[in-house]
């Protein structure tokens, strides 16, 4: 895992999004490509307003779109990690989709705030289609320390699964790794053969059991803080209607409320 893709978008998320990209990129050993994604706005003239304000507009998101970039730069010259800026005109999640063909993991924003700050907030429409993992990271983080205790949220899921085996770089980094699945869902892959697998790549698990009481993302977020974890590992989606971008009971409240990053992959 060495090709590490940021979204660089001039929004409330994007100071945590950098700081957390670069942190892994150097724990990694990587190389941080930072897409600068640029919003057009869509310009109808009339006969009556002549295109005079709609060219003011522009003129003034290419201002904007300068000063973004010329910040960013600023920043990555003074990082010890290599890197280098794309720009695109696309749409957020298509943008992420288009150029995610060469990146091991993507670094974007878990939610959005609304007006009223964090009264309103929204899951980001995570980019699923390129089938990378991601690292989505919430408005008010700082930073990603590897080091510290990692949980997996483990469900035993084909998501589940993915995250795992792609985690497992960052994982070796972490000073402990705990598991935790809360009801032991009928069917699903053993905790006890994914502690196996992640044993032969070197990293020892202690496997937590529980059992529903509230809801499952509460029980995993206050295992999450109770052991003062740096991330958590997840399975993105767990429902037939992922495909559809439709958020899940879970991933959706875990994006929402979650104040710690979460490693995705489905």
């Amino acid at each position: 895992m060495k090709n590490i893709l940021l979204l660089v978008h001039d929004d409330d998320g994007q100071e945590a999004r950098l700081q957390a990209a670069l942190d892994v990129t150097r724990a990694l050993d990587g190389h941080l490509t930072c897409l600068e994604v640029v919003a057009l706005p869509m310009i109808v003239s009339n006969y009556y307003t002549g295109g005079g304000a709609e060219a003011l507009l522009v003129e003034e998101l290419r201002e904007d779109e300068t000063r973004l970039r010329s910040e960013i730069e600023r920043r990555l010259a003074a990082e010890d990690v290599p890197w280098s800026l794309k720009e695109s005109h696309e749409p957020l999640a298509n943008a992420i989709e288009s150029h995610a063909e060469l990146a091991d993991m993507v670094v974007v924003s878990s939610r959005s705030r609304g007006p009223d700050g964090d009264k309103d907030r929204r899951p980001e429409q995570l980019p699923l289609k390129g089938g990378r993992p991601m690292l989505a990271v919430p408005p008010e983080g700082r930073g990603v320390d590897v080091t510290r205790p990692v949980v997996i949220a483990w469900d035993g899921s084909a998501p589940s699964n993915a995250a795992l085996r792609a985690a497992v770089p960052l994982l070796k980094k972490a000073r402990e790794v705990s598991m935790i699945e809360v009801n032991n869902p009928d069917g699903a892959f053993a905790m006890h053969d994914a502690a196996s697998y992640l044993s032969r790549h070197g990293i020892s698990v202690s496997l937590v059991e529980r059992e529903t009481r509230g809801t499952i993302a509460h029980i995993i977020i206050d295992h999450a803080m109770a052991v003062d974890a740096g991330y958590i590992v997840m399975g993105a989606y767990g429902m037939p209607s992922a495909a559809e971008r439709i958020f899940g009971g879970v991933t959706r409240t875990m994006l929402t409320e979650c104040t710690l990053p979460l490693f995705l992959a489905h």
